[in-house]
């Protein structure tokens, strides 16, 4: 027994000595010492031996256990101290490289613009206000003096989700109007932008998917006057002193007068090109003073109260300040163009 465990002393400690990974260097420590190792395979003979061989055996095959797990220990500290060595030679910082440049976001130019709008009104004592892009037809049409025969109502132009064209994703920010006259104490001046949607074609100047920004003002005493001049004075602020507007009549349900405010086209100067289709001006626009029917609806005494509202696309003020001819660039997520503001 005794030349078997000198034998299992000198392969064990070759055999960990030999050991590349910390995987192998577990596999022998099993092997050798395990319950079902050959250290304990030889400690099972013991009951061959006399009374007096077996203390003699059993003090050689503690101090053969303990060589064993010490050459195995010492072994594991080397393995774990090269495997340092490679992990610190491969993970090495030169310090005296130069850095990588730190390529930095920047805000889309469309928010950019939304955000000097915001800051405008916020100015002018204004509240910005978000909504539901999935209206009723009640808040988007009917509460708007929109009666059943009007031609957005179709299925043609709205997207609808139900049968009875109940509920819709909202065409304008307009509903923002009567939620804020439910809902808000006179006087009431709020900014409510959002995301809208339509049955258009794409080309430069339209989108199913686009933006406006809806503009409400009720007290006592407001005029026309006060709707041009407070236009006049966004438009002149984002695109600056000296901008040409013009304000044509036209007809919404939910104001009376209306009116179509333009800028004169960026692009050619009025003269007329693609960006503005030739007609020199592009539609920024529509507004006028909100309808008594509509404030009565809310249960706004129009006798007493009266009040303008706008809604006006975002892409296109975008497009006006940016100098941008085709407003699918806006929304096609090119670099090349993102990167140029």
């Amino acid at each position: 027994m005794k030349d078997m465990m000198q034998k299992l002393r000198e392969a064990s400690i070759e055999a960990v000595a030999r050991a590349e990974s910390m995987e192998l260097l577990e596999e022998l420590r099993v092997r050798y010492l395990g319950k079902k190792g050959e250290l304990t395979g030889i400690l099972r003979q013991m009951g061959a031996l006399s009374a007096e061989e077996r203390p003699v055996m059993g003090q050689l095959a503690n101090q053969l256990r303990a060589d064993i797990e010490g050459a195995i220990e010492r072994r594991r500290q080397r393995l774990g101290e090269a495997l340092l060595e490679r992990k610190l030679q491969q993970e090495a910082l030169d310090v005296t490289m130069p850095a990588k440049a730190v390529r930095l976001g920047h805000k889309h130019p469309m928010y950019n613009v939304l955000d000097q709008i915001k800051e405008i009104f916020i100015g002018m004592g204004f509240e910005i206000l978000d909504g539901p892009e999935v209206e009723l037809s009640e808040y988007n049409f009917d509460k708007l003096n929109s009666d059943e025969g009007h031609p957005a109502r179709d299925w043609t132009d709205t997207f609808y989700f139900t049968e009875d064209s109940r509920i819709l994703l909202r065409t304008q920010t307009s509903p923002m109007q009567i939620h804020a006259m439910e809902t808000r104490s006179l006087p009431i001046r709020v900014l409510a932008p959002g995301r809208v949607y339509r049955k258009d074609e794409v080309d430069a100047t339209h989108s199913p998917m686009f933006h406006q920004i809806e503009g409400l003002f009720v007290d006592k005493g407001v005029t026309m006057a006060d709707l041009k001049a407070t236009l006049n004075l966004v438009v002149e602020k984002i695109y600056g002193k000296g901008t040409v507007t013009r304000f044509r009549p036209h007809h919404f349900p939910f104001t009376e007068p209306s009116c179509e405010l333009d800028i004169q086209c960026h692009k050619c100067g009025g003269k007329g090109c693609p960006t503005c289709k030739g007609q020199g001006w592009i539609e920024v626009l529509g507004a006028g003073m909100v309808h008594p029917k509509v404030l009565a609806g809310c249960g706004i005494d129009p006798e007493v109260y009266s009040g303008w509202a706008f809604g006006m696309g975002l892409e296109r003020l975008a497009m006006g300040e940016y100098k941008i001819t085709d407003l699918r660039l806006i929304f096609e997520n090119d670099e090349r163009f993102l990167q140029q503001f």
